[in-house]
């Protein structure tokens, strides 16, 4: 909505084949060679060279960065899921809970908890475990919400950044996060088949959900260029909209 509609939608997805595939196959390929912590990979691929150091540091940085993010939007959506479970969901919006410290604080450390939970498990053992389930209800529940529910004109260069910086950001690559599941694809898979699947299965969810959000916005009269408020607020009208929501 932001960045020009549709054909942001294109060049986004061009970004995704020509910057997002072959720098993911990359980062996979150094998390199968080193099959340790990003910390140490660049360092143990190097031979221990002092100048490759640094990019263990920075991809450490990054994943914090990440995570400083997820944890609060997490936190979000789990104070939503809440306040609809308990049919308090009637008298609140976005920009109060984001302006509220007490419930960004008490739910990020919420989400923290079953992060840590999630994790004490191990990689393959919790989070792919849990992922498999929690991603399966999702695109489930999306389908139902997409068949429920029935440019503003940018700069160039503007949207061709926009659309850039979300194939970076959806795919979370760059910062050494996919090069950690890189170090858990046995030898037997195909990086290239498995950076493929993702993109497509990434893709098909954003879709779905522009497919949701965007009508939803028209039916309920909500802005479509809210930026991040729009989904909370879109989809809290949804939900108040349908039964059983």
């Amino acid at each position: 909505g932001q960045n020009g509609g549709g054909s942001f939608m294109l060049i986004y997805v061009i970004c995704l084949i020509v910057l997002g595939l072959p720098t993911m196959i990359m980062e996979f390929s150094v998390g199968r060679a080193a099959q340790t912590s990003p910390l140490y990979m660049y360092r143990k691929l190097s031979g221990g060279r002092g100048k490759w150091n640094l990019w263990g540091i920075v991809c450490l940085i990054g994943n914090i960065a990440l995570i400083a993010f997820y944890a609060v939007v997490s936190g979000w959506i789990l104070y939503y899921f809440v306040k609809f479970l308990t049919g308090q969901n009637q008298d609140f919006g976005f920009e109060k809970m984001i302006t509220t410290p007490s419930v960004n604080v008490t739910y990020l450390l919420f989400t923290l908890l079953i992060a840590f939970v999630i994790l004490s498990f191990n990689l393959q053992g919790g989070l792919e475990r849990i992922t498999k389930y929690m991603m399966s209800a999702l695109i489930v529940l999306m389908l139902v919400l997409a068949v429920h529910s029935r440019m503003k004109e940018v700069g160039v260069v503007n949207t061709l950044v926009g659309a850039m910086n979300q194939a970076f950001f959806t795919l979370s690559v760059g910062m050494g996060g996919m090069a950690i599941f890189g170090s858990y694809i046995g030898k037997d898979r195909s990086l290239m088949g498995e950076s493929i699947h993702i993109i497509i299965l990434d893709t098909l969810v954003a879709v779905i959900a522009g497919i949701i959000i965007f009508p939803a916005c028209f039916t309920y009269d909500v802005e479509v260029t809210a930026g991040p408020s729009l989904l909370f607020d879109t989809m809290a009208t949804v939900f108040n909209n349908m039964a059983g929501g």
